[in-house]
């Protein structure tokens, strides 16, 4: 279960964010996570209690924002939703793509006091 190091790497940039800002608690972080980014959003929420004990994120209120995957067809220039890799396109049937976006994994925004 690899979000457990997803979820232990998002306490890590949060601890050395605050250290940064001179904060002593994160009241709130803010993450966005694509749909093809081959996190589990169940598995991350389950381990996310265990990752965050006695840290400064154990009482910060989470939000996740999941981004939609999105390619463009390389044959015919179609923009199109896409929930798995291997999704074709859906006006040639190409399986030729270019990810647009839902790859992310990140920190968008933390608030510190």
């Amino acid at each position: 279960m690899h979000e457990l190091s997803i979820a232990l790497g998002i306490v890590k940039i949060a601890e050395d964010e605050a250290v940064k800002a001179k904060a002593s608690t994160v009241e709130s972080i803010e993450l966005e996570i694509g749909m093809l980014s081959g996190v589990e959003l169940d598995s991350l929420e389950f381990v996310w209690p265990s990752a965050t004990k006695d840290t400064i994120l154990e009482h910060s209120k989470r939000i996740i924002n999941t981004i939609e995957g999105k390619a463009k067809c390389i044959d015919c220039d179609t923009i199109f939703s896409l929930n798995e890799y291997y999704d074709s396109c859906p006006k040639c049937q190409s399986n030729f793509k270019n990810i647009l976006k839902g790859k992310e994994l990140r920190v968008k925004a933390l608030e510190v006091s």
